[in-house]
């Protein structure tokens, strides 16, 4: 996994949060009910789908 500062892992795991209150489905086998928690999860596991570009 990239090292990613603190305001970029905040970012990313906020902006994937943010997509599964919004019905996106979760790619975790037993997603827990609360979406940052979920979110914060996929971070942990490195499954989640986002990434970030550097200048």
């Amino acid at each position: 996994m990239e090292r990613y500062s603190r305001f970029e892992k905040a970012r990313i795991i906020s902006a994937r949060a943010l997509q599964i209150s919004m019905g996106a489905p979760s790619l975790l086998k037993k997603a827990p009910g609360n979406p940052i928690e979920a979110a914060k999860e996929e971070y942990a596991t490195d499954i989640i789908p986002i990434t970030v570009i550097r200048p």
